[in-house]
C-alpha cells in the first residue's frame, strides 16, 4: 500500500506563496503519476497539477498555469507544489495523490491519497 503524507499548508494573504510537499512511500516513484488536487467546500473535487516519474512531464490545470509548479525530487520520493500569486479561489483542501496513469488530472486514475492539508487565502 500507498503511503502519502502532505505538508505545507496554512494561511496566506492574496498574492503570497506557499510550497507544498507529499513524501511518498514507494520504492521509486519511477513506476507512478502523482498528482495534486484540492477540494474547497460544497464543490467536487478537482485535480491541479500531476508530474510522471518516469519523464518528469507535468500537466497543469488551465487555473493555476503560470502560477503553480509541480515538481519530483526522484532522491526523496517527494513531489512539491510551488504555488505562486495566490488567490482566494485557491483556497481549499490539498490532496496528494497517486497512480498509474500518466498525464491524468482525473481523481478516477488515483489509487492512494493523503489525507490532504488546509490551504487558506484571505487577507
Amino acid at each position: 500500500q500507498v503511503l502519502l503524507v502532505e505538508s505545507g499548508g496554512g494561511l496566506v494573504q492574496p498574492g503570497g506563496s506557499l510550497r507544498l510537499s507529499c513524501v511518498v512511500s514507494v520504492f521509486s516513484l519511477d513506476y507512478y503519476s502523482i498528482a495534486w488536487f484540492r477540494q474547497a467546500p460544497g464543490k467536487e473535487r478537482e485535480g491541479v497539477a500531476c508530474v510522471s516519474g518516469s519523464d518528469g512531464s507535468t500537466y497543469y490545470t488551465d487555473s493555476v498555469k503560470g502560477r503553480f509548479t509541480i515538481s519530483i525530487d526522484n532522491a526523496k520520493n517527494t513531489v512539491h507544489l510551488q504555488m505562486n500569486s495566490l488567490k482566494p479561489e485557491d483556497t481549499a483542501v490539498y490532496y496528494c495523490a497517486a497512480g498509474y496513469y500518466s498525464g491524468s488530472l482525473s481523481p478516477m486514475h488515483y489509487d492512494s491519497w493523503g489525507q490532504g492539508t488546509q490551504v487558506t487565502v484571505s487577507s
